[in-house]
């Protein structure tokens, strides 16, 4: 299987997993919340596919409304660290300097911090909820971004465009935002998908931990927590949510793989 099929499997379980997140309300067989302590801990049936929790909720539409807590936290977090990141990135590339040195050091001192553990504090203090937890992972999830882009402009900053665009009077953020970020979106579409994964990632293990969104609101993350101490009775209780975290983990990797593998077959 070429790496072209594999960006196109990939891209197509992210679709897949998008358009289940955004008709959640009409795929799921069951109200995520509703309670029937009569189906408790159900393995699989007719009525239940993926069988029932310890309070006798549906597994089936627990996952999917937990994709589309995931998908959002995501897509969240993602989007706020690519405008921190490039804002920061673009400041630090194209005026060098002392601005540079001041911001780049300042992103050092952040990167030499574990993010999960920043987040994990950030979060036990301010308490869980999906606001909470964006900012939580956007704390550092911005510095990768900055480095990035810093990067590129510095190695295209000096290129004749660039500076046929200076000899015609045109201001700073005009050059950055119309002749420099246009040739550095590629890079960034690959970081963002990566940046993507690790943020579900992330959001599913602060749920774990009880510091995500607030208990009823299905996650991934928090349906492993209250399945954890069934694993010997009423297995699938982690393995669905464990197996939709991973199959978006897996999918949205492929799919950035794919596309680095693109970039460098275009770049050669």
């Amino acid at each position: 299987m070429g790496n072209r099929s594999w960006l196109y499997a990939g891209a197509a379980i992210v679709l897949l997993l998008v358009v289940t997140a955004l008709f959640a309300s009409a795929l799921a067989p069951y109200d995520p919340l509703a309670q029937n302590l009569d189906q408790d801990l159900r393995a699989s049936s007719r009525e239940h596919w993926l069988g029932t929790d310890k309070l006798g909720r549906d597994i089936l539409s627990r996952t999917i409304y937990g994709g589309r807590v995931s998908l959002l936290v995501g897509l969240s977090t993602v989007t706020l660290s690519l405008i921190v990141g490039v804002a920061v990135g673009s400041l630090a590339g194209y005026f060098g300097g002392w601005i540079d040195q001041l911001l780049m050091r300042a992103i050092d001192i952040l990167m030499g911090f574990p993010g999960i553990l920043l987040a994990i504090a950030f979060t036990a203090v301010l308490g869980p909820g999906l606001d909470h937890v964006v900012l939580a992972l956007c704390l550092i999830g911005w510095t990768g971004y900055a480095r990035l882009v810093r990067g590129e402009i510095l190695s295209l900053r000096e290129r004749d465009f660039i500076q046929a665009a200076r000899s015609l009077g045109c201001p700073p953020q005009l050059i950055v935002l119309r002749h420099l970020l246009p040739n550095i979106l590629a890079p960034l579409m690959i970081q963002a998908t990566f940046g993507l994964a690790a943020a579900i990632v992330a959001e599913g293990s602060l749920s774990f931990l009880g510091l995500g969104v607030e208990p009823p609101t299905s996650s991934w993350g928090s349906m492993l927590n209250d399945g954890r101490q069934f694993l010997l009775v009423a297995p699938h209780l982690t393995t669905y949510p464990g197996l939709a975290l991973m199959l978006t983990v897996f999918a949205l990797n492929l799919v950035g793989d794919g596309l680095q593998d693109r970039l460098e077959q275009r770049s050669r």
